[in-house]
Parts: structure tokens; sequence; C-alpha cells
């Protein structure tokens, strides 16, 4: 099992192949070798030479042992271009095998990012064998899966803005074409469900705008050291009549000591403000909303808790996606934009917290939770 991992690493297989090519030639060099010093032919010199030495002929003797030396250089020769030729050999075609390997995979990534670059976010790559490689199909899958869900959403991203400004552009173009056909009379109450409809519309494009900054990074902060308290508080009572209206009961857990936390104050209490509207939105008269505050080792979180009409298991993951609804069927007027939530974590994110969900299910309320970046009070 293990020599079978570390055979599937590229820097192995390559070290394999270099060390086959040494072996290779080593080898052969050794047979050659052999095969020269066990040759007949020095058995022949011996014989050729052993009656020239006893006649005493030196010149002869001279002669005959260039010629031994000569044919010895030429089998050591042979053998090492033999041995030559068989590494060389090896060497090719161990490096066609890994150039295979190599290059076919990145061939394909190569020509999947052109079609990828020309909009086709479907492609994906085969993930080899070798581990290396095989990281590098994988994370460009992701990728690849990444850029086609970007394109998804910005496809999904501008039928939705298409269909919440078509909402309120037709209402004002109904009332338009009434006053030119005489149906409706010039009147205040005429005009003002014209403006109310633009307002809607003003508010519409107020938040998509505010979105694309804060997904940006371009929205502006003045985050500082800051007391929760207040902040809580006043959210609380500015939210406290529209609670009245709808009939229900809103409460404030909220301790005495100071809750300090590193983040713009104006920033928190819209996140809040728009938790506890949602809250005042999505539960039933008599119902009851409770804010808490809570800190963990150096994280302070600010609960928004209602019994109102939950969230299903399947509607949570999207939940802060842009203009997501758990009811699709709900209009804006009671709705909302569909992208307050989206907005809230984005800032939340900028200040370094996190904005959360939970819900038991249908009609057991939810609970949002703002996690926020604590700071110690020395004491």
């Amino acid at each position: 099992m293990v020599n079978s991992s570390i055979w599937r690493r590229l820097r192995w297989r390559l070290l394999g192949a270099q060390l086959l090519v040494v072996i290779v030639g080593v080898v052969v060099l050794a047979l050659a070798a052999q095969v020269a010093v066990l040759s007949p032919l020095p058995n022949e010199i011996g014989e050729i030479l052993g009656p020239l030495i006893q006649s005493g002929n030196e010149d002869v003797v001279d002669q005959v042992g260039m010629q031994v030396v000569d044919t010895v250089r030429k089998d050591v020769l042979w053998a090492l271009a033999i041995a030559a030729v068989s590494a060389a050999v090896a060497g090719l075609v161990a490096s066609i095998v890994l150039m295979r390997e190599i290059l076919r995979p990145l061939h394909e990534i190569a020509q999947s990012s052109r079609r990828i670059a020309h909009g086709h976010y479907d492609e994906r790559v085969d993930v080899p064998a070798s581990d290396e490689l095989a990281e590098v199909a994988t994370h460009f899958n992701q990728m690849a899966a990444a850029l086609e869900a970007v394109e998804e959403q910005r496809v999904l991203l501008l039928g939705n803005v298409a269909h919440e400004l078509r909402t309120p552009l037709t209402g004002v173009k109904g009332y338009v074409e009434g006053l030119m056909d005489g149906l409706f009379h010039g009147d205040e109450a005429t005009y003002a469900m014209i403006d109310h409809e633009i307002r809607r519309m003003q508010r519409l494009i107020d938040d998509i705008q505010t979105l694309a900054r804060v997904e940006a990074g371009q929205i502006e902060l003045q985050v500082q050291r800051v007391d929760l308290i207040p902040v809580v508080e006043r959210c609380v009572m500015q939210i406290h009549p529209l609670a009245e209206t709808a009939c229900l009961r809103i409460e404030a857990d909220i301790p005495q000591q100071p809750y300090w936390v590193q983040a713009d104050p104006d920033r928190v209490a819209q996140i809040i403000l728009n938790l506890l509207s949602n809250a005042v939105r999505y539960t039933p008269e008599g119902g009851c909303i409770v804010v808490r505050l809570h800190r963990s080792d150096e994280i302070v979180e600010i609960a928004v808790e209602d019994d109102g009409i939950g969230i299903p298991a399947d509607a949570l993951p999207h939940l802060f996606e842009r203009f997501y609804r758990v009811d699709p069927s709900r209009t804006r007027a009671s709705g909302g934009s569909g992208i307050g939530l989206t907005i809230s974590r984005h800032l939340a994110w900028a200040m370094g917290g996190d904005l959360t969900a939970a819900s038991p299910g249908l009609g057991k309320g939810s609970t949002f939770v703002l996690s926020l970046p604590g700071i110690a009070v020395s004491r």
C-alpha cells in the first residue's frame, strides 16, 4: 500500500525513470565488459605471444602487444557504445511515457480553460492517476464549478432585478395611462399612489446599489470601540411602534454591564433593525420577539428570536442569497426587497463578524445571531 502510494507521486516516477536509465546503462556496461573479459581472445593472444617471447624477437613481440592493446580498446569502446545506446533508448522510452502522462492532462486543462474563457462553464477535465496532476485537475474542476455557479447567479440576478423593477414600473405605467385616458382624476390620491410606486422602485435600486458596493468591498465603515447596549436599546425603541401596530410583544434581554465590540455602530444598527423588521413581518399577532446579548470568549452575539412562522430546513442554506424567498408567492409589499439579509451578512463579514440563522421548522419560530469581535474589558 505504501509503495503504491509513493509510486503515484510524479516526483518519484521521474526519479524512477532517471534511475532506470542509470541502471540499464550500468547493467549493459557490466555485461559487455564481462563478455570482453571472458572472450577467447586472451587465450589466442597467449598462444601467439608464447612462441614469440621464446624466440627472443622483441620487435615482433612489441608489434603483437600493440595489436592486443588496440583490440582491448576496441572492445571497451564497443561496450561503452552499447551501454550509451541502451541507456539513451531506455531514457527516450521513459521520457516519452512520462511526457504523455504529464502533457496530456495539461493539454486537456489548457483546452478546457480556453473553452471556459469563451463562456462554456460546464467544462470539466478527467482526473489523472498521479497525485500532483490529480490535485491540479481537481482544483481546476472546482474553479470551473465555481465559475459556473457565479454565472448562474449572474443570470438569476439579472432576471430577478428585471422582475422586481417590472412591478413598480407596471404600476406607474398603469396610473399614467389611466390619467392620459381620463380613467383617473389628477388628484392628490392618484399622485400619492404614483409616488408610492416610485419610492418602492427607488428603495429597490438603493438596495441593489448597496449590495453591489458591499459585495465589492467598497462600503465605508467607521469601525470603532462601541458599547452594544445603547445600540440595541435604540433599535428596540425604534421598532417598538411597528411591533405594537402588529400586536406583537418585543422584549430585550440586555445585561447591565457594557458589551464592547470593534464595529461600526451605524452598520450594526442597520443589521439589527433589518432582523427586527423581518421578525415583525413574519410573526403572527400575539407573538413575541426577544433580543438577547451573549458573550462567548472573544465574540459578542446579538440574537433576535421570534415565535413566528419559522423556516424550513431546506431553505436555511439559501436564506442569505440575493432575492431568495422562503415563500415565492409573497409580494414585495409583504416580503421586503429580498436582499436585506444578504446585505446584512456582508456587512457583518466586513466588520469581522458573521450572521447566521436557525429554526426548528415551520411554525416554530426562528433565531438570527449577529456575531461581532468583542473587546476584553480590563478589571
